[in-house]
């Protein structure tokens, strides 16, 4: 399994300066954005435009999600050790009980298969 690590991406800087505006307005309008492996430990994330962003095992302990639409958005393998989800849109193949798993024990998100 990989460690959560600092990208070097541009737009993954924004989001760790807790500009999700610049992120937001930076985003390209087509493609996938590969935030795969990053560090979102205890950011406020309530604004952030989720939609096609690969957050695949990225780490987000203590952040804050609430409000967020996750459906377009992979999160195979992320860690939602004690985030702030309420109000939050995961994708489908997401289930209730991996969700808190995840968020009460840290435990890394497994999608089930369709």
């Amino acid at each position: 399994m990989s460690q959560p690590r600092q990208l070097e991406s541009p737009l993954y800087r924004l989001i760790r300066g807790e500009n999700i505006a610049g992120f937001n307005a930076q985003k390209p309008p087509e493609g996938e954005i590969d935030l795969c492996n990053g560090d979102f430990r205890g950011i406020d994330l309530r604004s952030l435009d989720a939609t096609r962003v690969r957050f695949t095992d990225a780490y987000f302990r203590g952040a804050d999600l609430r409000g967020l639409d996750l459906r377009d958005a992979c999160m195979q393998g992320a860690s939602l050790a004690h985030a702030q989800i309420s109000g939050t849109y995961f994708p489908e193949e997401l289930s209730a009980d991996e969700i808190l798993m995840s968020v009460n024990f840290g435990t890394r998100l497994r999608y089930r298969s369709k």
